[in-house]
């Protein structure tokens, strides 16, 4: 596995492979990395002739500087793990390699970066956007690899790539659960044994809104008796519960079963904010 800091040097490391006509996947990461990391990387191995990993936390997507200096940082474990699954190159920049200087530029998602995420975190997905953009323009990979668990970003980046024409496929990967239902995150690291426990509420709330809405409950009915879920849980402070379409993100007012749809939800579980969503129709 080759490690690189630079644009330059993994430019030259991937040229070898372009001109060997070999298919690069890319799988973008802000590190602490999880089974759903992996799962990522698995997808990418099988899909793809040469696995790209990024590690780069990004400040410009994080609206709170609190959550940015809080965000786990595991390089050395990250490295070793992605060393032993048969990563092919390692990306790892500094600020100053993606950011010589502060972006100018403002990205507008329209209704997908105004509601849910985007309402809660503002700048959020410009940011996103941004160093998705630039991570695709240095890789040039034929396929980028994205978890389904952030669903908005996965949405946001879809859009991306289509109105700036990149010519790369994105191939989204299921979201990964442990055996109690909660969604791998790297914020997971964080939580206490109490608010790990406390933040299974979350994935008991969607497959429960799930269930209900597929044996023909109304959306109003079951989205009030999943807050009432999150109410009953004194370490949680619930943000939104909603049923939205996963292409556009328009909030649906009731379920119909023709339709793409799914759940999304966010929460504070004590100080950290977690976030999951489960397809309904898909």
């Amino acid at each position: 596995m080759k490690v690189h800091l630079t644009k330059k040097t993994l430019n030259s490391d991937l040229l070898i492979f372009r001109n060997d006509r070999k298919t690069i996947g890319l799988v973008p990461t802000m590190g602490a990395l999880h089974i759903g990391h992996l799962e990522l990387v698995k997808k990418a191995k099988e899909s793809t002739d040469v696995v790209v990993v990024s590690i780069y936390v990004n400040p410009t997507q994080f609206n709170n500087p609190a959550d940015f200096e809080k965000y786990p940082k595991t390089l050395d474990k990250d490295l070793e793990i992605l060393d032993k699954i048969g990563v092919d190159i390692v990306f790892t920049p500094e600020n100053q390699e993606i950011y010589p200087s502060n972006p100018k530029l403002r990205l507008n998602f329209g209704l997908l970066e105004e509601v849910l995420e985007g309402a809660f975190r503002p700048g959020h997905f410009n940011g996103v956007g941004i160093v998705v953009s630039k991570l695709l323009n240095i890789v040039k990979p034929d396929v980028a690899f994205f978890g389904q668990k952030d669903l908005q970003q996965v949405a946001i980046i879809k859009r991306l790539v289509s109105d700036l024409s990149f010519d790369v496929k994105i191939d989204v990967v299921r979201t990964v659960r442990e055996a109690n239902g909660l969604a791998f995150s790297s914020r997971n690291m964080r939580l206490n044994p109490d608010e790990r426990m406390a933040a299974l509420v979350l994935s008991k709330a969607l497959f429960f809104a799930k269930s209900e809405l597929l044996r023909g409950v109304d959306w109003l009915t079951v989205k009030n008796q999943a807050v009432q879920l999150f109410e009953s849980e004194p370490l949680c402070r619930l943000e939104y519960f909603e049923l939205v379409d996963p292409n556009t993100f328009k909030i649906l007012e009731s379920f119909d079963p023709r339709d793409l749809s799914s759940i999304c939800t966010a929460a504070y579980v004590g100080e950290v904010r977690l976030i999951d969503n489960l397809p309904i129709i898909d």
